[in-house]
């Protein structure tokens, strides 16, 4: 399934690249790729704010741009995403049985891992530093844009 490092630091480049794509599209700097067979079949960021639309988180965006797949290819692909996952996205990784997910970072905003976890999906945290600066500097110049991704409001 996850081969060696060097694919891990490259699929975990191509989520970020899908990022910052995100970010210059004036939108949520989180990315993501679907991998199978050490192959990438779906990419895809956050357009929340590009598409108007409520659930276009990056790993959605993702899942919906690989397109339809068989049960059997989801339960041997891996996710990679810049942030951890949310409620929702962590909803899909467990409708899909995606058995393995990589999270870029997951100090400046953390789901629902260890749900995941006890549902057996091997979650591993990379700790990206360039992924933490992404969110973290987004977050400080976007506060009430952030806080509406995630479902807060500002008296939260």
């Amino acid at each position: 399934m996850v081969k060696n490092t060097d694919s891990v630091d490259r699929f975990m480049r191509a989520a970020i690249d899908e990022a910052k794509k995100g970010l210059s599209d004036n939108g949520i700097p989180i990315g993501s790729v679907l991998v199978l067979d050490d192959t990438i079949v779906g990419r895809g960021h956050n357009q929340r704010v590009q598409r108007g639309s409520p659930i276009l988180h990056a790993e959605m965006d993702c899942i919906e741009n690989a397109g339809r797949l068989s049960p059997g290819d989801y339960r041997r692909a891996v996710l990679y995403s810049t942030l951890s996952p949310c409620d929702m996205c962590s909803g899909a990784i467990l409708l899909y049985k995606i058995p393995v997910v990589f999270v870029g970072e997951n100090r400046t905003f953390k789901g629902p891992e260890e749900y995941l976890r006890s549902r057996s999906v091997d979650v591993r945290v990379v700790d990206s530093e360039e992924c933490v600066q992404l969110m973290a500097e987004f977050e400080r110049n976007n506060a009430e844009l952030w806080n509406e991704d995630i479902g807060e409001d500002e008296t939260s």
